[in-house]
């Protein structure tokens, strides 16, 4: 999970100035306003690795929607997530709290805390607004109420209004779960092709045989666009969450846009037609990595088969050059909501931001996906894209190196649009970064730290220690003390492929590093942690 520093508290009511009609914007539409309050659309993908758009100068990712959208936002170039897989860090942005807390560190994890919470959905319908979700939300509890619509990816039972239901309906049943057996082996939980076997494909990678109207990211599309027309008159302001599932895998890109990537070798990356880049550390020694990591690599995982793409490097480029061009349909929808919202006529009066869960290897580290317990360290996985744009807003194409998490974005529109908070019995624990996005405000933090069961990593402006933790009843089988802590200087080594930990020039940063980590523990609530521990040792 990653913890902002604890001395810090929220903030939840400050009146930032900011030049929006003359006056500061939350005051603009603050309860004793008549004015409307503005919309606020997120747009969100799943495993989205921040490096790969053009706007971050990758040499080969085709971004230009996205590249055009940084430029009329904030962008934060240091934003991470909490936790580096699904669950822990949607439920850490709908509640703005952290994983500890929660008690929700693993994408399995069921806590009592999460039954207590307050959603960003119902935060919003409290105040008046109309919600909307659509695509993979992957919440569970008090963590997914208060959505007036909501359309999911995934089919369940008693529920018609879902992608899976949609693709069924519109005979495209086979096509899907050709896609969704590259990883799992057969058709969708819900669909009529689930119990049929359908063979998996190396390193998830298959050319998807689906129309493009007819995507999971196409869907989240159209129902995103609609909601924008319907809602353009109302009265009534609303807020959508646009979740896309891609670039997660299995990744299943469409023919038109793998064609825009040359995958037949590697070249330079030169985004002129030559063949796509190498990695620089592709070909990090397997015995630096930790243990999980090593053991994918050596073909631990039947699914992904790793062994086997170091025989033949073609399936790495398929599946590269797969994330660019999912990256790249992503782009394109995009560029469609925000062509909505434009012709809707209500782009001056809406709040949209661009954020994901956490990131995927995309090959640096010779890994593909983001091996999801035992990863907990790497920038590819933990450093997400954030861009924040606010309509008028004087600071739009800024940049910041601040140290932020995706928790401090609930708090952040509950400060802009000044926003009344219902009782809740667990406070937020993100800060709000108002003064940030519309001032010259700073955070100020020293570290952050990103904590799973197995591994927590505290991370500074220029280090990192990953540290490795005591066993757990929840999840026992993930200790990795043996193969021991990490360190990285994050200056010299961007790459993280150099491990300083038993370097005695660094001892006293790792010190002061493993300092902040004890201050951590000590200040950040473990509540439903401990709740989760207790449960596993009273089963």
């Amino acid at each position: 999970m990653l913890l902002l520093q604890p001395a810090k508290k929220v903030i939840l009511a400050i009146t930032v100035i900011f030049c929006f009609a003359g006056t500061s914007f939350a005051s603009n539409f603050s309860k004793d306003s008549k004015k409307k309050k503005p919309n606020v659309i997120l747009l969100f993908t799943d495993q989205h690795n921040k490096k790969v758009m053009g706007s971050e100068g990758h040499p080969d990712v085709i971004t230009p929607n996205l590249d055009k959208f940084a430029e009329e936002s904030v962008v934060f170039d240091r934003a991470y997530c909490t936790r580096g897989v699904c669950v822990p860090s949607r439920i850490s942005l709908m509640t703005g709290m952290m994983p500890r807390t929660l008690g929700v560190l693993a994408n399995p994890d069921r806590s009592p805390v999460e039954n207590e919470v307050v959603s960003m959905a119902s935060i919003f319908q409290y105040n008046g607004y109309k919600t909307f979700a659509f695509g993979k939300r992957h919440l569970y509890h008090a963590a997914d109420e208060g959505w007036d619509v909501k359309k999911d990816h995934a089919f369940k039972p008693g529920d018609d209004d879902n992608y899976v239901s949609w693709i069924e309906r519109n005979g495209y049943a086979k096509e899907f779960a050709e896609d969704w057996a590259a990883e799992f082996g057969k058709g969708p939980r819900g669909s009529s092709e689930f119990k049929t076997k359908i063979p998996t494909a190396d390193l998830g990678t298959r050319i998807s045989k689906l129309p493009e109207e007819y995507t999971m990211e196409a869907y989240t599309t159209m129902e995103t666009i609609k909601t924008i027309k319907e809602q353009a008159n109302s009265n009534q302001p609303f807020l959508c969450w646009a979740s896309f599932y891609r670039p997660h895998q299995p990744y299943n890109p469409l023919q038109k846009y793998m064609d825009m990537y040359d995958v037949s070798t590697w070249g330079e990356g030169t985004k002129n037609g030559s063949s796509i880049k190498m990695p620089k550390n592709f070909y990090q020694p397997t015995e630096t990595l930790p243990p999980m990591l090593q053991d994918q690599r050596n073909g631990g995982n039947k699914v992904w088969n790793m062994d086997k793409a170091f025989e033949n490097e073609q399936l790495w480029r398929n599946y590269i050059g797969g994330y660019y061009a999912l990256v790249t349909e992503i782009d394109h929808c995009v560029g469609e909501i925000l062509k909505a919202l434009d012709e809707a006529g209500i782009e001056d009066e809406t709040i949209v931001i661009y954020t994901s869960d956490h990131g995927d290897f995309v090959g640096n580290h010779g890994m593909v996906e983001k091996c999801a317990s035992g990863h907990n360290v790497y920038e590819d996985i933990l450093n997400i894209p954030l861009m924040i744009k606010i309509p008028g807003n004087k600071n739009k194409g800024k940049r910041t190196a601040e140290l932020v998490t995706n928790a401090d974005i609930l708090p952040t529109l509950i400060d802009l649009l000044d926003l009344e908070m219902p009782k809740t019995k667990y406070p937020i624990q993100g800060e709000s970064l108002t003064e940030i996005v519309t001032g010259n405000g700073a955070m100020n933090r020293d570290y952050i730290v990103s904590e799973s069961w197995a591994q927590a990593t505290v991370i500074t402006e220029n280090a990192k220690l990953g540290i490795m933790l005591d066993p757990n009843p929840v999840w026992p089988q993930f200790d990795y003390r043996k193969f021991g802590d990490m360190f990285f200087d994050m200056k010299k080594d961007p790459l993280e492929v150099d491990n300083k930990i038993n370097d005695k020039k660094y001892k006293k940063e790792i010190t002061k590093l493993r300092t902040y980590y004890e201050e951590f523990v000590n200040n950040t609530p473990s509540t439903g942690k401990d709740l989760m521990i207790k449960q596993k040792q009273q089963d």
